[in-house]
């Protein structure tokens, strides 16, 4: 049987000006999953006041590299703050992975945090406390009230640009300013 819905999976999710959740606005959510039970994304352009530094103390995890330590911590969604992920590339051998594509995983286990610390961790990486999650057609009904573009995703946006420009940088990949898109559409 065919699946009934398009996977978003390996996409960006831009939310659109006019989206006035305060956990999404002007931000660009990686989805690492996406099923006829629901999606599962990382937001990669809203970090934190806090450093990996910071929650390698708390795990007491050693830091042998200190540059480590300054790394930001992002906010990668409302749902369970207090769990980690990492986003990273290349998708390696760690315990609690999900892969997203042949290039990205998403891991949960505390070994790829030790590797990091190390100096050892994946080439690219960005580390988040929560997830965006919705349930089954949720996204999909979001989509359709046009609270997001979706575009395929771009390593370099994901790892290489600064947080502040990965919104607008994910939306010219379709060719949209989101400077030109009023916030106050349809309130004429």
């Amino acid at each position: 049987m065919q699946d009934t819905i398009h996977s978003l999976t390996g996409q960006f999710l831009i939310a659109m000006p006019a989206l006035a959740d305060p956990n999404f606005s002007q931000t660009v959510t990686y989805i690492c999953q996406h099923s006829e039970e629901g999606a599962l994304g990382i937001v990669i352009s809203r970090p934190m006041e806090m450093t990996l530094g910071e929650i390698l103390a708390s795990m007491k995890i050693e830091i042998a590299r200190p540059e480590v330590a300054e790394i930001p911590v992002y906010f990668g969604g409302p749902v369970q703050p207090e769990r980690g992920f990492v986003l990273h590339s290349p998708v390696g051998e760690w315990q609690g992975t999900l892969a997203v594509d042949e290039d990205i995983g998403l891991t949960t286990s505390r070994d790829i945090l030790e590797a990091i610390a190390a100096g050892e961790g994946p080439e690219k990486f960005l580390v988040a406390l929560g997830y965006a999650g919705w349930g089954r057609g949720q996204l999909e009904q979001e989509m359709m009230d046009n609270a997001w573009l979706n575009v395929p995703a771009d390593p370099e946006i994901l790892f290489d640009l600064p947080p502040s420009r990965r919104w607008k940088a994910a939306a010219s990949r379709l060719g949209v300013n989101l400077d030109l898109l009023s916030s106050q559409a349809g309130h004429g």
